[in-house]
This record gives C-alpha cells, sequence and structure tokens, in this order.
C-alpha cells in the first residue's frame, strides 16, 4: 500500500534520489542535500508549530511503499508564497493603443512582472516515479495535500496558486526563456532554473525588466511556449484543473509556464471532502475508490482505499487500512472520491 505522510530527515537520501529525477524548472526539488535537508527541516518545523493564521510554514510531504519502506512520490505546501521575499510572475494584460486621427485601435497583449500572488498559498515539489503518474497515486500524491488544507484551513491562505514547469526541449533549453530572460543573464534555461533552485528565484526575478513586454516583438517559438506545459508536468495541471483551479492570468517569469490559480474554498477535495466516523470491517468490494486522510499534524496519514460508502454514513475500514491511517473503531477520516 502507498501513503501519503509528512517527510523525515531519515528520507533525505530517498528524496534526493527524487530531485535528480525531477524534470527542469522544478526548483522546489533542487538536486543538493544541503538545501533539501533544510526543507525538510523546515518542514518538521512547521508541522510541530502552533500556528492560528497562515505565515513562513512549509509542509512536505513523501509517498511511501509501506512494504519496501520506499519512497515514490512528493509533494509540499507553501503556506504563504513570498512571506521573506516578493513572488514573481508574469501578469497577461492587454493595452490599449488608439489614434482617432489614423482611425486605428489596436489591441496589444504585455506581460507585467508582478507579485500580485505573494500572500497566497503555494502548492510545489510534486513528483511521482514514472510508472506512477498515469495512475490514482499522482492523485494521492497531489490532493492528499488538499485534504491537509482542509483539515486545517487557519494555516493557509483564501487563495491558493501553482506555478506548472513550462516547455523546454530535450536539451534544457526554454524558448520563451531564450526570448526573454537570457537577454538579462548571460545563462542557459538549465543553468537559471538550477541557480534558482540552490540559492533563490528573487535576485534574478529583481534583475528582469521592470517595464511591460510587448508579446508580438517576441519569436514566435517564445509566443507559443507562453502557458504550455511541460510534459512531465502535464498530470500535474491535469489533476489541478479538474480541482477548479484557473489558468489565465499568470505565466512563469522563466519558462513562461502557466500559474494556477483558485480560491481555497473552491477547490473540489476541499469542498468536497467529508469528515466522516470509522468502522471497522472487511469493507465490501466493488465499490468507488476514495482519497482517506487521517491524522492531525505529525501523525498526518492519507491512502487510496476502495470503499462502498454511503454519504451521512460511518465508512467502513478494512483492518490494513486503519492500521496504516492509525484510527480505530469510532475515531474519524477525512474522505473524498478519486
Amino acid at each position: 500500500m502507498l501513503v501519503m505522510r509528512p517527510a523525515q530527515m531519515a528520507d533525505l537520501a530517498d528524496v534526493q534520489r527524487l530531485a535528480a529525477d525531477s524534470p527542469v524548472g522544478v526548483t522546489s526539488l533542487p538536486d543538493d542535500a544541503g538545501r533539501l535537508g533544510d526543507k525538510i527541516g523546515a518542514s518538521e518545523s512547521s508541522f510541530s508549530a502552533e500556528v492560528s493564521f497562515n505565515g513562513e510554514e512549509t509542509y512536505f510531504f513523501v509517498l511511501e511503499d509501506t512494504v519496501s519502506g520506499r519512497l515514490v512520490g512528493c509533494s509540499g505546501i507553501v503556506a504563504s508564497a513570498g512571506y521573506s521575499e516578493p513572488f514573481y510572475s508574469f501578469r497577461n494584460e492587454t493595452f490599449v493603443h488608439h489614434s482617432r486621427e489614423l482611425k486605428i485601435h489596436n489591441k496589444i497583449h504585455v506581460l507585467s512582472l508582478c507579485h500580485d500572488l505573494t500572500g497566497n498559498s503555494l502548492l510545489t515539489s510534486f513528483y511521482v516515479e514514472r510508472p506512477l503518474v498515469a495512475t490514482v497515486f499522482a492523485e494521492l500524491n497531489s490532493r492528499g495535500r488538499l485534504l491537509f488544507m482542509a483539515a486545517h484551513p487557519e494555516r493557509f491562505a483564501d487563495a491558493v496558486v501553482v506555478e506548472i514547469v513550462g516547455h523546454s526541449d530535450e536539451h534544457g533549453d526554454s524558448p520563451f526563456w531564450d526570448a526573454v530572460g537570457r537577454n538579462f543573464f548571460d545563462m542557459s534555461y538549465a543553468e537559471a532554473e538550477r541557480l534558482c533552485g540552490l540559492k533563490s528565484r528573487t535576485f534574478l526575478a529583481e534583475l528582469m525588466p521592470n517595464y511591460p513586454i510587448y508579446v508580438p516583438l517576441l519569436t514566435d517559438e517564445a509566443q507559443e511556449a507562453m502557458g504550455q506545459v511541460h510534459p512531465r508536468a502535464q498530470i500535474t495541471f491535469d489533476i489541478l484543473m479538474r480541482e477548479g483551479f484557473e489558468t489565465d492570468h499568470y505565466i512563469d517569469i522563466f519558462d513562461g509556464g502557466p500559474t494556477l490559480h483558485a480560491r481555497t474554498s473552491g477547490i473540489r477535495s476541499i469542498a468536497q471532502s467529508r469528515l466522516v466516523p470509522v468502522r471497522l470491517g472487511e469493507g465490501e468490494q466493488g465499490g468507488r475508490q476514495y482519497l482517506v486522510s487521517s491524522g492531525q499534524l505529525q501523525d498526518f496519514r492519507a491512502i487510496v482505499v476502495e470503499l462502498d460508502w454511503v454519504p451521512g454514513k460511518p465508512v467502513t475500514l478494512s483492518s490494513e487500512a486503519a492500521e496504516v491511517l492509525s484510527v480505530g473503531e469510532g475515531g474519524s477520516v477525512r474522505l473524498v472520491a478519486v
């Protein structure tokens, strides 16, 4: 069985193995033991802290095979994007150029550097091993953290954003970066993303042009790359779009990938999840698959279970599922349909 749980420092070597295979552009998963150790340490502190509003906390989860003990995925949440530094994006805007004398009225697509999304909660660090990408466990790895947010709304903002990795080729080259960012930094897209993973995105963002970029002046390849999703990030994009996220307003400042945005209360896994009392038993087969979570903070767990559950009634869990979730008869779990 695969279970989602908070990361521990003992997971560091396995997490670095996952990070080494993550695509270029996932700067929240640098292939660096020091940075990943800091990430896990900050997460452990956040899970143990008493919190009444979203602040500098970060929560990092891993997906573990309970039989082998091997990690097969990870994901995270930043409680408040840009808490200690601005969270930059390009905002899609339209400028109108009008000449009454020439009777010309043009609408021009521009990109404006902004930090509108600073303060929103941020979903980060998604990765699952490639054999699991097209399975229900990719949903567990992504949506399980939303069940954690549903259980602890005071820890998160009223809106959530996600930066989806944009288009780059097999050599790690990004047409959008080459047309925009590379004019200000003498480095490739892969080098820039690695530097951001090891240090910070802010110091590079601060050197980007503060004036609007007129999109028609960019190369055709760069324009086509805007809003495109990297093939290995498509599963994340698809899951979150089904959750109710929107894509229209912002893109990433480095690769032009879409930045998704949603009101927290409207996200499907949060709005539709239910807290349900537990009964222990064999459980009936042939039901529907559900994401099921239990626990509060350090003991948070989430799994996928097939249930024949009737809304408004207790849910029957097998002894195996109950043991993994550390829940007993009369306890409660939060669940939402896959």
